[in-house]
């Protein structure tokens, strides 16, 4: 089973503010650039470290265009492409390059959570949680498979600009 998992912490990052931001569009997070930094567990497989670098741009209609550069220990770097859009109040959709089907986001109590789909028969969901400081957040990833736990994630998102 190859699961892709290892820079969808950054991904899940994309909505990422603090949660005692007023009035902020929490897409803004990932205009410019980014970085998330984690570990990803998986079932069968020894853990490894994973790192992704976003570059994020605020589309005339609103929307966020994200590009990350993906890095997983002992893999080859590969390119990851999101394209979110707010449809709600704390509710947000869109596409990530790696995704089967929309990736659907929703804000509960300051957190965001992030629900997709992989080849597989892989469910992914994503909780961010953003930090006061409003320049970094944490995100913990659960993977399921056939709606069993197979693996996860933990890692720690900044913003470089």
């Amino acid at each position: 089973m190859k699961l892709r998992t290892a820079g969808l912490a950054a991904l899940a990052m994309t909505l990422a503010t603090p949660a005692a931001s007023e009035n902020t569009d929490p897409m803004r997070f990932f205009e410019g650039r980014t970085e998330s930094v984690g570990m990803i567990k998986l079932a069968m497989k020894k853990p490894f470290r994973s790192r992704a670098i976003g570059k994020g741009q605020i589309m005339p209609d609103g929307s966020l265009s994200l590009v990350q550069r993906v890095e997983d220990q002992g893999e080859q770097p590969r390119e990851r492409r999101w394209h979110m859009r707010k449809v709600g109040p704390g509710r947000y959709t869109g596409t990530m390059s790696e995704a089967r089907g929309p990736v659907t986001v929703e804000e509960v109590d300051g957190r965001y959570r992030f629900q997709f789909r992989m080849d597989g028969s892989v469910a992914v969901e994503q909780w961010l949680i953003p930090a006061p400081d409003g320049r970094s957040a944490k995100s913990k990833i659960i993977i399921r498979k056939y709606g069993i736990r197979v693996g996860g994630s933990d890692s720690l998102i900044r913003k470089l600009d």
